[in-house]
């Protein structure tokens, strides 16, 4: 049974004991890392939040306090339920017993004495997830001053700068803590986008079969929805088979499953006989794994540079081709008629276009009358010139501006919002060569100059104002995704754009899981033919995090419906549950199963497996082979010395950290 949590829980008159951890920000992934790491990973936790309403909704009446503590209490009503149902890991029993609730701070700003008070020189961790990447930056340079040992992990957008900056506090911890183990130094600080995280799930519900890829060395590794066989079929189960969806999947009014669906919600990691039982459901396999491309970059919409297409109409083309088809028979005429050679016609032709030729006194009629033609067909040269000069200047005048939705357009996603997120899913789109037209009603916002850039159609306007989404050419569009911050804009964008094309596939940003569950059930009852999906960045986001304080690397998430699947890098040692068992028995369903084992010597391992090893694509020398076996053999024992990448449930990641915490005291 977990531990009950207070409506507003007080803050303790002592300071927190040593080895708790400390999450600060000012908006829902404050919150949901909070509870992640609480009720998940049984964590002791200090949330420190700005005082006042949430600057992203104020049209809330809660204040942040408020409103963290309501989703604690929701959470651990969800947790209670699915305790006295019975937990799917087994064995170990509560993970939160004996934790105190969240304690909340309320402070504008994580200076010195606000971070002190937290307790940070003491804590285990530390995530400064605030929507402002300086204040982070600033935040993490105090930390890592309060407590070189204080395992840091920051939310930053700018990835170059992440890189950076990650490099200058791991250096600082270095030189803090002399002789310190390599391992546990490029643990000490990770850098994270919640951008980054969710763009890949969200982008994959604009594609037929949801495709999720997964990046391990260099490696992609892509797990696809698939529908359930139709009777006398057999289901292809790929490598492996990851969950079984919900079964309301299939039903119009059904909802999709998450943690607290009870039987209905979609299974993640079964086994062999609940693969085999689960009639009429749809899975989730690992399909394939391929080499990444380290130099593959989003497409621009139209090609490189600016072809003919984009700096010239299709009118001024047709004249053109037009006068040199005109040229051409004159040409072929003068050849039948004056036995000529074929490169003297063609001069005196050009000659005569251009009226530079001395008239043909003398010369057989034939001659004359092609003159006299090609002189007719000369006088359309000057307009034609002048149209192309006119066209060209115009299109160099245009260069900076956006471009607008090509008439014949189709098959192409909708996407509302370029900030953050939005930017981010743009990029993943043209990575994955799908037309996109993007809708912004700031025109200043973060995503404009990228989709000037990309040349990716753009209309400036309010969503929720009638005819721009018909700008945006929505009848003919393949996918909706409204990304926007604001819940209601993205609400009504997609009923609006489902009244004007009732089978569009749509995908939502929402935050409230409730809220979320009652839109989904709604738009699937009025269009049962038509696939909706509603996603919360925090919730995609907010696992990767939770594992990155847990000082594991995460590798990524996919989304199963409203749960979350991981995939993590571990090392055996510590670890009973695989150390020294073998790749069957070590197979826990419902919590993790190993998918591959790094044959990497330990002295070479790459530390960070989510990274492309680095080779020259244009050279002669093939990229380095990965040291990851993926082909394993159920008999396989894994040694203390091996790291294995595993699947795993957040609660199956949360119950191995704790048992290793149990066996390896935290320093």
């Amino acid at each position: 049974m977990l531990g009950f949590v207070p409506p507003l829980p007080q803050q303790p008159g002592r300071p927190p004991s040593a080895g708790h951890m400390i999450v600060c920000g000012d908006d829902a992934l404050a919150r949901r890392l909070a509870v992640e790491l609480r009720y998940v990973y049984g964590e002791r936790v200090t949330l420190l939040l700005p005082p006042g309403r949430d600057a992203n909704s104020p049209e809330t009446p809660l204040t942040q306090r408020g409103r963290a503590a309501a989703l604690f209490g929701r959470m651990s009503a969800a947790m209670n339920r699915a305790g006295n149902s019975g937990g799917t890991t087994g064995g170990s029993g509560d993970t939160n017993a004996g934790v105190e609730a969240v304690r909340i701070m309320e402070a504008p700003e994580p200076s010195d004495d606000v971070l002190e008070e937290a307790g940070v020189d003491r804590a285990a961790a530390l995530a400064l997830v605030y929507d402002d990447d300086e204040r982070n930056i600033r935040a993490a340079l105090t930390a890592r001053r309060l407590n070189p040992r204080l395992r840091l992990v920051i939310r930053l957008y700018n990835r170059k700068l992440g890189q950076h900056l990650e490099g200058l506090l791991d250096q600082a911890a270095a030189v803090s803590m002399p002789g310190i183990d390599p391992a546990l130094l490029d643990a000490s600080t990770t850098v994270l986008s919640d951008a980054d995280t969710a763009a890949p799930a969200l982008a994959a519900t604009a594609l037929t079969g949801s495709s999720k890829i997964i990046q391990a060395e260099g490696l992609l590794l892509r797990a696809a929805e698939r529908p359930p066989p139709r009777p006398g079929e057999t289901a292809d189960p790929g490598l492996c088979t990851l969950a079984l969806l919900s079964s309301t999947t299939n039903d119009p009014a059904g909802a999709e499953g998450s943690d607290s669906s009870g039987d209905e919600a979609p299974q993640l990691l079964p086994d062999e006989s609940a693969v085999a039982a689960a009639t009429g459901r749809g899975t989730v396999v690992l399909e394939a794994v391929s080499r990444a491309d380290p130099d593959r970059a989003a497409t621009r919409m139209g090609g490189r540079g600016a072809p003919l297409a984009q700096v010239f109409s299709r009118r001024l083309r047709w004249s053109a081709l037009g006068v040199a088809a005109a040229a051409l028979a004159l040409v072929i005429a003068s050849l039948l008629t004056t036995k000529d050679t074929a490169i003297h016609s063609t001069y005196l032709t050009l000659l005569d276009l251009l009226g530079m030729n001395d008239p043909a006194e003398g010369a057989p009629a034939a001659r004359q009358i092609i003159q006299i033609l090609s002189g007719i067909a000369g006088l359309l040269l000057l307009p034609l010139l002048l149209a192309a000069v006119l066209e060209a200047f115009g299109t160099l005048r245009t260069a900076s501006s956006l471009r607008r939705p090509p008439r014949g357009l189709s098959g192409h996603v909708v996407l509302l919002g370029l900030g953050k997120i939005g930017t981010r899913v743009l990029v993943r789109l043209r990575e994955l060569d799908i037309p996109v037209v993007v809708v912004e009603e700031d025109p200043d916002a973060r995503g404009i100059p990228l989709a000037r850039s990309m040349h990716v159609p753009t209309v400036i306007g309010d969503v929720t104002q009638e005819g721009v989404l018909e700008a945006a050419k929505i009848r003919r569009a393949r996918a909706l995704l409204a990304l926007t911050s604001i819940d209601t804009t993205n609400l009504e964008a997609a009923l609006y754009a489902r009244s004007v094309k009732p089978d569009l596939r749509v995908a939502l940003r929402l935050y409230d899981d409730e809220f979320a569950t009652a839109v989904y059930r709604t738009l699937r009852t009025a269009h049962p033919g038509a696939l909706t999906r509603s996603r919360s960045v925090s919730h995609l986001a907010a696992p990767s995090f939770a594992v990155a304080m847990m000082g594991r690397q995460i590798l990524g998430a996919v989304p199963v419906e409203r749960k979350v699947m991981l995939f993590a890098a571990l090392e055996v040692a510590g670890h009973p549950q695989l150390e020294g068992r073998t790749v069957e028995q070590a197979f826990r369903a419902g919590a993790w199963r190993v998918l591959a084992i790094d044959a990497t010597p330990p002295a070479d391992r790459t530390p960070d497996l989510a990274a492309i090893p680095p080779y020259n694509p244009d050279g002669d020398a093939m990229p380095p082979p990965s040291g990851l076996v993926w082909d394993l053999h159920p008999g396989y024992v894994l040694r203390a010395t091996d790291r294995v990448v595993i699947a795993a449930t957040r609660r199956g990641l949360a119950e191995l950290l704790r048992r290793q915490r149990s066996v390896v005291p935290r320093q």
